[in-house]
């Protein structure tokens, strides 16, 4: 007797895909992404894809699935086959012999997993309505983070702890621009 195959995730797929395909959408969109540009494209994406942002934001967290006639409208205004988004779709680079997507290699910038993706898209949308206060907050957490506790006193005569960590602190922060004030018209 066969033993019965593992049932498929069909909202997991879908969620994969949809992800996959904002993917896609900013990759065309945006050549060298910067902070100004990356602005309004998830509102972007949403209009493209004939819903609002809240939905999409919704989705992307998992409190809404993607049913079946979402599915469809995300295929045809995406321009992919019927049925597209209920089938897994591993990273374009990813030998077709695995059903595994390909890794992100290590140090890369960009979200490795859906938990990621959430923290991201979280400090996005925080930054996006709040700016200056995000900044400012965002720095002074790293700043916890990255700047070490104060070393314990060394005896005398004892070489000064290497201050790494500080001074890439420093840098970090000394290049970051101000934000510009929006003008009002």
């Amino acid at each position: 007797m066969n033993p019965s195959p593992a049932p498929v995730d069909v909202a997991r797929i879908r969620l994969d895909n949809a992800i996959a395909l904002f993917d896609e959408f900013v990759r065309a969109t945006v050549k060298h992404p910067d902070a100004a540009t990356l602005r309004g494209l998830e509102r972007r994406f949403a209009e493209r894809l004939q819903i609002q942002p809240s939905y999409w934001s919704q989705i992307k967290s998992r409190s809404r699935q993607i049913g079946e006639r979402l599915a469809r409208q995300f295929e045809q205004l995406c321009h992919k086959p019927y049925g597209w988004m209920d089938q897994p779709h591993g990273a374009p680079s990813a030998p077709v012999a695995s059903s595994e997507p390909a890794p992100e290699p290590a140090g890369s910038p960009l979200p490795q997993d859906d938990d990621e993706r959430f923290i991201v898209g979280l400090v996005l949308t925080y930054y996006r309505r709040h700016p200056q206060r995000a900044r400012t907050r965002l720095l002074d957490l790293l700043g916890e983070v990255l700047t070490p506790p104060p070393a314990p006193a060394k005896p005398a005569g004892s070489a000064p702890p290497a201050d790494d960590d500080r001074q890439l602190w420093e840098r970090t922060r000394s290049a970051v621009a101000p934000l510009k004030k929006k003008r009002r018209t």
